[in-house]
């Protein structure tokens, strides 16, 4: 769910609420317009009706003129036609501007979440958001798209009605105003029940978007472990509690749909009764009775239809409070507004100066404590330790997915924090441990990491990372589909592909992430010389969790709780820092005489 810390919007009415939804309407003004004229004229047309019949009776029938009948008759099929054409013009302009805000309210949100650091994820769960994304902006439609429209169009008729029967007769429309208090009230006190509970349902069906997205992209691990039955019963659960939710929801409507049609059409039966009377004392005649008993019933369909159509108001108020709440929610990562320039040509320096960082999901304990680091240009620095020492959380911040509590993170001697992000992002290209492959073909997942590569490009980078031998296997080689998350893949080949997009990208610093870790002994021996071309003249971190993979970089920094207790090369480090023999015991001293062989002669020595 979001978590408390997002920002609340104010209390509102739902009226209040869903004029947010304004701005949105703003550039459709046009749009907007003709819908308006369309429903006014509709609106018009059928209150024009009620006089057609006040005609056709007293003219028509009452004064036996057949040919005052068949004028009557004809003016009131002129009525109609218009009216159909009318209706036609609003319900295709009214549904097109709820297709077209719909679709500019999704990509606002989404727009908006891209550019939230991942540490408003962190904390946040990504089914919940999608359910906001779709299944709310999918109920904004609705509204826009119909229920606005009905509510509008009967708000003209009820006051329109009104306005006939007022003219029509005076003594019976006074009847009637006494009953819209009584009508008025069930709406008010029903509508703010549905309103609470439309907002709770939006919420449980949230909770099943997420459970379901959860489940589904880690079914692997659920099979696995035989937890079908478990999940199943927890999905159930939260199904349950959303149907529970929409059914308190349903019945809150329906008690007001009846209580209303009760109320409306009782009144409706009290006015025929003493409107016949008015006709046989000869008070009014047939004809304006039946055009009063024709508005009578368009008041009462319109207060009937309004009451229906408040309900979606409130479930749409909730949807938009949802939605709104999203955009509201200010990136902690962002560019000053005078961000300063990083230097170009690009050197590829990076510097760590007295970094303190910690998690916002765990703020008590410390990810990076004074931490200080120096690559210069061209440098390939490794970073080891054990599992938790604040690696990862290094390249975090470099590519600014956090900012420090306190030190500084520098690229060309530029403070990251005065930087625009997307500047610094682009000076970073980034294979990670745990390859990420989108459900696209494999020209898309490569090119991924410079979007204007053509498709030669693209080939030479898959080429240079050694997967093309793979990849031209595949049904329709570089067409080819590689499912959610590259479930057609293998490990080594997904990581093939993560190195060629690196490639692609060719930027000035390079953070590799154990980037052979999933290779088999073959594949890794040619990604390895791939990988030596890609970071000749570049500046390189490598988290390094297998030490044989950094022997030969240029430093090696031994970290431990987020600080630096070591800093130098391979075999410098077996005698100088007792964490790195100890690594270095652990992943070499079983192996036997592979340790050896793995080792210098005097490291090998060192260790025992």
């Amino acid at each position: 769910m979001i978590p408390e810390t997002a920002p609340k919007l104010p209390p509102a009415t739902a009226l209040r609420t869903l004029v947010r939804v304004g701005r949105f309407l703003r550039p459709y003004r046009r749009q907007v317009v003709y819908a308006a004229i369309a429903l006014v004229v509709a609106a018009a047309a059928v209150l024009t009706v009620g006089q057609g019949l006040k005609g056709v009776i007293d003219r028509g029938f009452g004064a036996g003129n057949g040919g005052e009948l068949d004028r009557t008759l004809g003016l009131m099929l002129g009525v109609v036609f218009v009216m159909a054409i009318a209706t036609f013009t609003r319900f295709y302009f009214v549904s097109w501007i709820g297709e077209r805000v719909t679709a500019d309210l999704r990509r606002a949100v989404f727009d908006h979440l891209m550019t939230l650091p991942p540490g408003y994820f962190e904390v946040t769960r990504t089914g919940e958001v999608i359910s906001r994304l779709t299944n709310d902006t999918a109920m904004l439609e609705t509204v826009i798209g119909s229920s606005a429209s009905m509510a509008i169009r009967n708000l003209l008729l009820l006051v329109g009605g009104l306005v006939m029967l007022a003219i029509t007769s005076a003594k019976l429309t006074l009847l009637v105003l006494l009953g819209v208090p009584i009508v008025v009230v069930p709406i008010i006190l029903f509508g703010r029940r549905v309103r609470k509970l439309a907002r709770a349902s939006q919420d449980r069906v949230g909770d099943v978007g997420a459970y379901v997205d959860e489940a589904l992209h880690e079914i692997r691990t659920v099979q696995a472990y035989g937890h079908e039955s478990v999940d199943r019963g927890r999905f159930g659960e939260r199904v349950e509690a959303a149907f529970d939710t929409a059914r308190q929801r349903i019945l809150q409507r329906a008690l007001l749909v009846a209580a209303v049609i009760l109320l409306v059409f009782g009144a409706v039966g009290v006015i025929l009764w003493i409107g016949g009377h008015d006709v046989v004392a000869g008070r009014i005649s047939g004809g304006e009775l039946s055009a009063f008993v024709f508005y009578a019933v368009i008041v009462a369909s319109a207060v009937g239809t309004i009451s229906e159509v408040v309900g979606d108001l409130q479930r749409a108020a909730g949807a938009t409070e949802r939605l709104f709440e999203l955009l509201a929610v200010e990136p902690t990562i962002r560019a000053p507004e005078n961000p300063v320039a990083l230097p170009v040509p690009a050197r590829g320096t990076v510097v760590f100066d007295e970094v303190s960082f910690r998690y916002p999901s765990r703020p008590d304990t410390p990810a990076l404590d004074a931490f200080t680091l120096d690559v210069k240009a061209g440098e390939k620095v490794a970073l080891v330790g054990p599992s938790g020492a604040g690696k990862t959380t290094v390249f975090a911040l470099l590519l600014r997915f956090y900012d420090p509590q306190s030190g500084a993170v520098r690229i060309d001697g530029v403070d990251l924090l005065a930087a625009d992000p997307q500047d610094v992002r682009r000076r970073l290209a980034v294979v990670p441990q745990d390859p990420v492959i989108f459900a696209a073909s494999v020209l898309e997942n490569v090119r991924y990491g410079r979007p204007d590569a053509t498709d030669a490009e693209v080939r030479a980078a898959c080429d240079a990372a050694y997967a093309t031998e793979f990849v031209l296997r595949l049904p329709e080689r570089y067409d080819s589909y590689l499912g959610e998350r590259g479930v057609r893949l293998s490990g080594g080949q997904r990581q093939r592909l993560a190195i060629a997009r690196a490639i692609l990208a060719d930027r000035p610093i390079l953070l590799l992430d154990e980037a052979t870790s999933a290779l088999d002994a073959e594949s890794e021996r040619v990604v390895q010389l791939a990988l030596e071309r890609l970071m000749a003249g570049r500046s390189v971190l490598i988290i390094a969790h297998r030490l044989a993979t950094v022997r030969h970089a240029d430093r090696i920094a031994v970290m431990e709780r987020g600080r630096i207790v070591g800093v130098g090369t391979h075999d410098e480090l077996l005698v100088q820092s007792p964490l790195y023999a100890r690594l270095a015991a652990l992943q070499f001293g079983a192996a036997g005489d592979a340790a050896n062989e793995a080792l210098s002669p005097d490291a090998a020595v060192a260790v025992k």
